[in-house]
């Protein structure tokens, strides 16, 4: 997936906090998704985000503790942003193929946090050398998404 840069001036986010503008839409530039959460740099640190809107303005919130190591709110910040985690172009064709089939269930996956997602495609990966495994793992998958589960349960 594409990174961003930019550079945009932070405001504060209100208790303690420090917002940061997103300048263009992440859905026309990476992919639609109901949660769009970004990994990237904020003046050269490390940064794990979610774009939201706050106050009628895409962006994202820094809390108090990262502001400890990082600059003021108001301060022109230079950021640059990534999707986090797997995404639909990064996956196998027949996982893909299924998640698009079930608009609930690809919903679902996509606004999981990596940690779930890579879980589930793990699991469905240690299927290598039994396709036939493979496909019940993913329909399997799919209906636990679609279902609202985050996690498989473990038998």
């Amino acid at each position: 997936m594409r990174e961003q840069e930019y550079t945009v001036d932070s405001r504060s986010g209100g208790r303690g906090r420090m917002f940061v503008p997103v300048p263009f839409d992440p859905d026309a530039v990476w992919a639609p998704k109901p949660v769009h959460r970004v990994t990237g740099t904020l003046n050269g640190l490390g940064i794990r985000a979610v774009i939201t809107e706050h106050e009628g303005q895409r962006g994202f919130l820094l809390g108090p503790a990262w502001l400890r190591c990082g600059p003021e709110p108001g301060a022109r910040v230079t950021v640059v942003l990534a999707p986090e985690g797997p995404q639909r172009a990064d996956l196998a064709e027949d996982m893909a193929a299924a998640l698009a089939a079930s608009p609930v269930g690809g919903d679902f996956f996509d606004s999981l946090a990596q940690f779930y997602q890579r879980a589930y495609l793990r699991w469905i990966d240690a299927t290598k050398g039994r396709p036939e495994r493979r496909v019940q793992r993913i329909a399997e998958v799919v209906a636990l998404l679609e279902a609202g589960v985050k996690q498989r349960p473990r038998t």
